[in-house]
């Protein structure tokens, strides 16, 4: 056995210039004594307890601290106080050597390689927790919580998680709910199609937005796709109100092919702010007038009509249906029942005081308050009857909360009548009827509509599009033509659209107003049409005219609050300019830029800022807001403040304030007639006047002429004949003063004899002139017709005499009566 090394302890070695150092060097080719000096400097020799030969480091010793062995061989491992192996001269002794040396791992190289992985693991997951955080594994595991004392009462306000944004581009597009905030319009769920072959799997939770605040074309509107929820379910034919911070889901059914059984029913709001669907578990009803019973469920009704007024705070729906569709438990054997109820939601925030538990200024909590209003007015008698798919609709005034129209709609195989409107007035809480007038429309369900209100509130103008019969089922017609009712006057006005490029017919669409402009939303199309992409369509309520594109004209100023002052450029509600405010007495929704069409003008009167004549019902109520009520009007003001227009309301319900136009008018007129029978009276008074001054000189002609006769006399020359009877014998009074009228009109030139028509007697002309006796009895000579003295100056006598008779009997009618003509008259009397 070869002795043992002492242990060394290696020092480091020194850089050798010139020759490259390697761990191995091959024995025989060079002189290993003088590589072992240059390689390997002296060791610097340990002591040991143990006498050992000191020995120099062999130059080719590998060695890697570790304790497993890399080489397997069958010899014992060297003992640990060896850290050293030696080389001999020999081939053989350095194969042993090689062959019993052990390779270890170097320690420093694991650890530094530990490290590079744990840092490229904390990267990894540094990338994996954010999208770990909005994708949870909800799905592993349970998860921990209080378990509230208890559960089946507890409204937990719980965030659900996100999914897949909506898709934007759908074949077709219907029955789904929508409203609009602040110049944006939300659409959630309803049916739509991927391809013009998809039949089934119609129902979905899409929900999208479709920005207002700028201009876009049809073919390509400004939607934007955002996240499905998790929460709210798949439903159709339901309604979204809106409050202008949340928007609140009500209603719906429930997918039929394939069929998906109801839930219990949940409202569900969705906050803009937050961008969060929050559920308000298993609602109540409360006590209210004119309301059943509270502390019953809500249930979830379909296909009934809805409408919400954020500045009152406050959503109806109105009618509906009950079935295996929309409520759960219901029972596939029992029948669809429709109803005539009318749910009213009031906003959290807000205030009710028809409303038990909101009175003495009380507001809503963060549920909200339903009220079931079935015993309003007329409701509950036999000509109120049950509905579905029709039109619910707010005008403002008459009432101090203002109307809600009840139009169209209809059950399995009947309609309700258009030309007979239910009135719900909302601070009564009554249900009344208004006659219309004009031709109606043909009856219909799933139509959609919009109000657009007149500048100065004189009148507020529906529109009405599209819609379906009834039968038969899944093969109804849809209808493309566009109606308009004018309120107050409640009087139907068709609209020529025939010309122009309209949307195919279609029912179950849903339609805003926004800046003037009804914004069409998808419908159901039929099966003719393959698709109907992107499906959103524009009407100009001004022009009445369908339009390509959208224009926007409240644009920014949607996003920016109003405070009420004058200089506040803000528009949230696209009202009016002179109508902007939040509450009952504020304008309408979406009427910003509308003017009257010209069409209405004809109807109704006014111009396009309002100024409408009909301010009442054709057909004259006998009840209710429309006969004791008046509508909320406005004041125009051009951009200097001066008032441009302002316009007159109906009288007040007997309140004793304001004008009462009624008495205005008949004053009036009461005064022009007195004008009138004073004016006959003075006509008369002179026509008397004249006839008696004619009398008085017919009478003294004629007494001149019959003492002309019996003296033999004539004037100037004038030679008189009878052709048997004198004139007083055969001539009256008019026939004498005729004559006389006759001759006065001779030229002076004439000469001649002259006959009074009818009496025979015969005048001489003298070469001077005419001679005839005067009105005064005197006989005076003229130079000619017209009786002129020499200075050309008109004889009064003669002027007198001519504008007393010209030979005429004084009139009272007729174009020189008195009536027409009393300056002339008059001119008569004062002459005499």
């Amino acid at each position: 056995m070869e002795p043992a090394m002492e242990q060394v302890q290696p020092l480091p070695a020194t850089a050798m210039p010139g020759r490259r150092k390697s761990v191995f060097t091959e024995v025989g080719l060079v002189d290993e004594t003088t590589i072992r000096r240059e390689r390997s400097p002296a060791p610097i020799l340990k002591s040991d307890p143990t006498p050992k030969r000191s020995r120099p480091r062999p130059a080719r010793l590998v060695r890697f601290q570790s304790k497993h062995d890399v080489f397997q061989d069958d010899k014992k491992p060297l003992d640990e106080d060896s850290e050293w192996e030696s080389t001999t001269d020999s081939d053989d002794s350095d194969f042993e050597a090689l062959t019993t040396t052990r390779l270890y791992p170097n320690q420093h190289v694991l650890t530094y390689s530990k490290i590079y992985r744990l840092a490229l693991l904390a990267i990894i997951l540094a990338l994996l927790l954010p999208i770990l955080q909005t994708n949870p594994i909800s799905t592993v595991g349970v998860k921990g919580g209080v378990i509230p004392p208890h559960p089946a009462n507890y409204v937990e306000a719980a965030a659900f998680s996100k999914r897949d944004d909506t898709n934007t581009q759908v074949c077709k597009r219907w029955s789904h709910q929508s409203t609009i905030v602040n110049g944006t319009l939300y659409i959630y769920g309803g049916r739509s199609t991927t391809d013009s072959t998809q039949t089934t799997d119609t129902w979905g939770n899409d929900f999208l937005t479709l920005d207002l605040t700028k201009s876009w074309q049809i073919s390509s509107p400004s939607l934007t796709g955002l996240p499905r929820p998790s929460g709210p379910p798949e439903v159709a034919n339901g309604y979204l109100w809106n409050s202008h911070q949340s928007l609140f889901l009500y209603g719906g059914e429930f997918s039929e092919f394939p069929t998906t059984p109801p839930v219990a029913y949940s409202m569900w709001e969705y906050s803009i702010g937050s961008k969060q669907w929050i559920e308000h578990k298993d609602p109540k009803t409360a006590d209210g007038n004119n309301a059943a019973p509270g502390g019953q469920p809500v249930q979830s009704s379909a296909e009934g009509a809805g409408f919400g007024v954020s500045t009152l705070g406050r959503g109806w729906y109105f009618g509906g249906h009950l079935d295996y569709h929309t409520t759960e438990g219901w029972s596939e054997q029992t029948a669809r029942v429709y109803l005539k109820s009318l749910l009213e939601f009031t906003f959290p925030g807000f205030a009710n005081d028809a409303v038990e538990s909101l009175g003495d200024g009380k507001v809503a909590g963060q549920d909200g308050v339903f009220r079931n209003i079935t015993e309003g007015g007329m409701q509950d008698t036999a000509g109120f009857t049950e509905r579905a798919d029709g039109l619910l609709l707010y005008v403002p005034g008459f009432g101090d909360e203002g109307l809600l129209l009840g139009l169209t709609g209809g059950v399995n195989e009947t309609f309700t009548q258009m030309n007979v409107i239910d009135v719900y007035d909302i601070a009564n809480s009554t249900w009344y009827k208004q006659t219309t007038s004009g031709k109606s429309p043909k009856y219909r369900v799933n139509p959609c509509g919009v109000v657009a209100a007149a500048a100065d509130g004189s009148s507020y103008n529906i529109y009405m599009f599209g819609g379906q019969n009834l039968q038969p089922a899944g093969a109804q017609t849809q209808y493309d033509d566009m109606w308009i009712l004018s309120i107050p006057s409640f009087t139907w006005i068709s609209v020529n659209t025939s010309t122009q490029s309209v949307p195919y017919a279609r029912a179950g669409h849903s339609c805003h107003i926004w800046d003037g402009q009804m914004i069409v939303i998808g419908g159901y199309v039929g099966q003719e049409l393959s698709c109907d992409s992107p499906g959103i369509y524009v009407f100009n309520t001004s022009s009445l005219s369908w339009s390509d594109q959208f224009t926007a004209l409240t644009g920014d100023k949607a996003l920016q609050a109003y405070t009420g002052k004058s200089d506040d450029s803000g528009n949230p509600l696209a009202q009016q300019a002179n109508q902007r405010g939040f509450d009952s007495k504020a304008g309408l929704e979406g009427s910003y830029g509308y003017e009257v069409p010209a069409a209405v003008q004809s109807v109704i009167g006014g111009k396009e800022t309002g100024g409408a004549t009909l301010t009442a019902p054709v057909q004259t109520p006998t009840e209710g807001p429309l006969k004791t009520g008046k509508p909320i009007t406005y004041t125009l003001t051009g951009p200097n403040g001066a008032i441009v227009t302002e316009t007159t309301t109906l009288p007040a319900p007997s309140s004793g304030g304001g004008k009462n136009i009624g008495a205005i008018i008949a004053g009036t007129i009461a005064g022009v007639f007195a004008i009138v029978a004073a004016y006959m009276a003075f006509c008369a008074w002179i026509y008397r006047k004249q006839v008696k001054i004619w009398k008085n000189h017919a009478a003294m002609v004629t007494q001149r002429a019959a003492n002309n006769e019996k003296s033999g006399h004539s004037a100037a020359g004038a030679t008189v004949t009878s052709s048997g009877k004198n004139s007083t014998e055969r001539a009256g009074p008019r026939d004498i003063l005729l004559a006389m009228s006759t001759t006065n009109t001779s030229s002076a030139g004439n000469s001649g004899l002259h006959t009074l028509p009818g009496d025979g007697v015969v005048r001489n002309s003298g070469e001077g002139g005419t001679a005839y006796t005067g009105a005064g009895g005197l006989s005076e000579a003229r130079g000619g017709a017209g009786g002129t003295d020499a200075l050309g100056r008109k004889s009064s006598v003669g002027s007198s005499t001519d504008d007393l008779l010209e030979g005429q009997e004084p009139s009272f009618w007729g174009v020189n009566g008195v009536l027409l003509n009393p300056r002339r008259s008059l001119r008569v009397i004062n002459r005499d």
